[in-house]
């Protein structure tokens, strides 16, 4: 037989099936083999982005224009920026608000819904509609209600005899902070109500009916057997909100593009402005990273509690 050919003996293919199937038969070398099509893709378009940002972040680069290594001086420049300090502080305000108002009245979607009412899963498909519409496109709804001069809110109440005038509900410093923490609590309220609604109905019945045999009236069946059960969605979904919320992006450059007097920027908004608009990539990109430790606080927090409850 000709050297070439001896490779391809079947010897020589059985050993190596075996070796595999082998390699297959360890869960540990299986769970890795499942994740290579997964993490390529991660690598490809999570970590190179994200190194990239890193890299760009300790650089001077401009649009345009190739940058120099200036180390860590975009970030000490920021900490000197009075915007960026707005910026900070509109961020927390823009989460911490928004979320306990959604996860309240998302438990209270949640409770309405769970009730046997007629046309129930039509009524929920409906309650879905601000979560599943595209944000852009809500967004541009909300545009419209708050424009200064047609807006509907302001004919109403001008109509009623509340106002005079109409409102200009994003020119206003107080009044543009309101409107877009409004609408992010319209948004998000679906999510936390139908989150919780499967929650409420994994609640067993038994349960509630023992509660009541026992004399506990409605409030005291819902702190003592429904509340347990649902306070890890709770927890769950208020710390997906807390990072959502903090890298929200397209709802405020819609409605206002970080103004009036930069009184709603947050940080993925001004990173904008000062990459895209100032053309200062660099500084742009050390605007974002700053909001790095944040998130990764808050997805600890949500990867520990999950694999505690788990």
């Amino acid at each position: 037989m000709h050297p070439s050919l001896q490779s391809f003996s079947p010897q020589r293919m059985s050993s190596s099936s075996i070796r595999f199937d082998n390699f297959l038969d360890r869960e540990s070398s299986l769970g890795v083999l499942l994740m290579l099509p997964g993490l390529s893709i991660l690598a490809v378009f999570l970590a190179y982005p994200f190194a990239l940002g890193i890299w760009l972040s300790l650089t001077d680069t401009r649009i345009g224009m190739p940058g120099e290594y200036i180390g860590l001086w975009n970030y000490i420049d920021l900490l000197e920026d009075d915007i960026f300090h707005q910026t900070a502080w509109n961020t927390m305000i823009y989460a911490l608000v928004t979320v306990p108002f959604k996860a309240i009245l998302g438990l209270g979607l949640a409770l309405v819904l769970n009730n046997h009412i007629r046309f129930s899963n039509p009524i929920r498909a409906f309650v879905m509609l601000p979560w599943i519409v595209p944000t852009a496109l809500s967004s541009l709804g909300w545009f419209m209600i708050f424009d200064p001069v047609f807006s509907p809110i302001s004919w109403l109440l001008i109509q009623m005899g509340l106002i005079e005038s109409n409102i200009n509900f994003l020119g206003d410093q107080v009044i543009a902070v309101t409107a877009i923490c409004w609408v992010n609590i319209w948004r998000g309220i679906p999510f936390f109500g139908i989150s919780i609604l499967a929650g409420l109905q994994a609640v067993p019945h038994e349960l509630h009916e023992q509660a009541a045999i026992d004399g506990a009236n409605q409030y005291h069946r819902f702190i003592n057997v429904t509340f347990p059960h649902i306070k890890g969605i709770i927890m769950i979904t208020s710390l997906l909100s807390i990072i959502w919320t903090f890298a929200d992006f397209q709802l405020i450059y819609i409605l206002t593009k970080g103004g009036p007097a930069n009184q709603t920027h947050i940080f993925g908004t001004y990173a904008y402005q000062v990459g895209m608009s100032a053309t200062e990539i660099g500084m742009g990109a050390a605007i974002t990273l700053y909001m790095f430790p944040i998130l990764a606080f808050f997805s600890i927090l949500l990867l520990r509690y999950m694999r505690k409850s788990a």
